[in-house]
C-alpha cells in the first residue's frame, strides 16, 4: 500500500478519511433549517427532561442484531452509526455530540416494545433511530405514543398508518408497489401473478394492496395467493405449485433469512430467473438480503425499490465510499440501510429548524423539511410524516448489484391511506 511522501498515513487511507469528511459537509448543509452549529443553553432546548447536557444528547438504535431479521436489520445499525459520527465529526447538532443507546429487538416484537420503553423512560433519548418489520413498528407504536418518543422508521411498509410521534423514512405501497406493478404490466406485458409472502401484516397488506391493483385497476389476473411463517426454509412445496400454475410474475414479499433458502430452491428447482418464465419481482430483498442470498441464486429477478447502491449520483458515490471506509470493502448497501442513514440527518435538521430538543416541537418543525443531498436524491418530508420519494426497479445481476431499469421521472408523494385499497 502506498504511503504519503513523509512517511506518514496511506494515502488511500487518507482519501478515505477526506471523502468522509466531504459527504458529512455536504449532507449537513443540504439539510433545511440547519445551520452553524450553536450552543444554546440546555435549559432552553431541553425542557421536558430529555438525556440533554451541555454537551451531550443521547438517542436509541433498536434493531435486531440477532435472529432472523438480523440479516436485514444490520445494515440499517451500521448506516445510523456512520450518519451519527459524521454528524459528530461536523459538531453535533445543537453543539451537543450524540451519544447513542443501541437495544436489540431480537426479531421479537414484545422485546421491540419492551426496549422502546427503556429507551424512552429510563434512558429519556431524544429520538430512536430502529425497526424493520411493520410487526415490530405496531409492537412499539403505542409506547412512542404514549411517552412521546420520536421514532424514525426506515423499512418500506405497506402503509395504512400516519403518527405524529413517526417519521417514515421508507415509502409506503403506493410508492413501491402500485408503481411496481405498473411497469411490470406494461413493459413485460404481465397477465397473471402469483403473490407469496412471510406471515405477518406487512407482507399480507402489501399483497392485499398488490391484488386490489392488479385485479381492480390493471384487470389481471392473481392465480395463487401463499404465506408462510418467519424463519421458515421449506419452499418446495409452493414453488411445483406455481410451476403448475405457470404465472407470469412471482410476486415475492418474502423476509430475512427465508430469502436464502427460498432463491435458491427456486433455483434448484429450474427456474431461470434471467429468461424471465416467469418473472421474478420482489419488493423485500435488497443488497443485505442477497449478500446472503448470492448474487448467483437470484440473477434475474427485479425488485421495486427507492434506492439501490449502484445508483449514478455524486451523493451516493460519496456515501458509498464512506459507508465501505466504516465498515469494510466487502459490505453492500441496501434501500432501508439507505433510510436508515437518512434518519439522524433528517432529526439533526429537524431539532436545528425547531432550535430544540422537546418531541413536540421536533413534530412541529418536521414536515418541509428537505435533504438534497440523500444518496438517493433529494428528499422531502411531507405533512403525513412521510418522504416525497422516486420508485426505481432494479434488475438483479450475477455481483449482487442492481441495474436501474427504470425510475420515476418526478418524487412520488406518500399517499398512506389509498382511496380504493383499504
Amino acid at each position: 500500500m502506498k504511503t504519503n511522501d513523509k512517511g506518514g498515513a496511506p494515502r488511500s487511507m487518507l482519501r478515505r478519511k477526506l471523502m468522509i469528511g466531504s459527504a458529512a459537509l455536504a449532507l449537513g448543509l443540504a439539510a433545511a433549517g440547519v445551520g452553524h452549529a450553536q450552543t444554546p443553553p440546555t435549559g432552553e432546548v431541553n425542557t421536558t427532561g430529555l438525556a440533554v447536557t451541555d454537551d451531550v444528547v443521547k438517542v436509541g438504535i433498536l434493531h435486531s442484531i440477532t435472529g432472523t431479521m438480523a440479516i436485514s436489520e444490520t445494515g440499517s445499525v451500521q448506516a445510523e452509526k456512520l450518519a451519527i459520527k459524521q454528524i459528530n465529526d461536523m459538531g453535533g447538532v445543537l453543539g451537543r455530540k450524540i451519544e447513542f443507546i443501541q437495544e436489540d429487538g431480537a426479531s421479537d416484537w414484545p422485546t421491540f416494545a419492551e426496549k422502546a420503553k427503556k429507551l424512552l423512560v429510563e434512558d429519556k433519548v431524544a429520538a430512536v433511530f430502529g425497526c424493520w418489520t411493520s410487526a415490530s413498528r405496531k409492537a412499539v407504536l403505542p409506547v412512542f405514543e404514549q411517552y412521546n418518543g420520536m421514532l424514525y422508521y426506515p423499512t418500506f411498509y405497506e402503509g395504512l398508518e400516519q403518527s405524529p410521534n413517526v417519521i417514515y423514512t421508507g415509502q409506503e405501497a403506493t410508492q413501491q408497489i402500485i408503481a411496481g406493478l405498473d411497469w411490470v404490466a406494461k413493459e413485460k406485458g404481465a397477465k397473471t401473478f402469483y403473490l407469496l409472502g412471510s406471515d405477518y401484516i406487512w407482507p399480507r397488506t402489501s399483497n392485499k394492496i398488490a391484488r386490489k391493483h392488479i385485479e381492480d385497476h390493471l384487470g389481471l389476473k392473481v392465480v395463487g395467493e401463499e404465506y408462510y411463517p418467519l424463519g421458515h426454509t421449506q419452499f418446495n412445496s409452493v414453488i411445483n405449485k406455481i410451476k403448475l400454475k405457470k404465472p407470469d410474475v412471482i410476486y415475492a414479499i418474502v423476509v430475512g433469512g427465508s430469502n436464502v433458502a427460498f432463491y435458491k430452491q427456486l433455483k434448484a428447482a429450474g427456474i431461470d430467473m434471467t429468461k424471465e418464465k416467469p418473472l421474478v419481482m420482489t419488493i423485500s430483498v435488497t443488497e443485505d438480503e442477497i449478500r446472503g442470498i448470492g448474487g448467483e441464486n437470484i440473477e434475474g429477478a427485479y425488485a421495486t425499490m427507492k434506492y439501490f447502491q449502484s445508483l449514478d449520483n455524486d451523493n451516493n458515490k460519496k456515501f458509498v465510499a464512506a459507508f465501505k471506509n466504516m465498515w469494510g470493502e466487502d459490505m453492500v448497501i441496501g434501500d432501508v440501510t439507505q433510510a436508515a442513514y437518512e434518519g439522524p440527518w433528517l432529526w439533526k435538521a429537524a431539532v436545528e429548524k425547531a432550535g430544540s430538543f422537546d418531541i413536540d416541537k421536533i413534530k412541529e418543525a418536521s414536515p418541509g423539511i428537505e435533504l438534497t443531498t440523500a444518496p438517493e436524491g433529494y428528499v422531502r418530508i411531507h405533512e403525513n410524516h412521510h418522504l416525497w420519494s422516486k420508485t426505481r426497479v432494479g434488475h438483479a445481476k450475477s455481483d449482487g448489484q442492481y441495474e436501474v431499469v427504470y425510475e420515476t421521472k418526478e418524487l412520488m408523494e406518500p399517499d398512506p391511506f389509498p382511496e380504493g385499497y383499504q
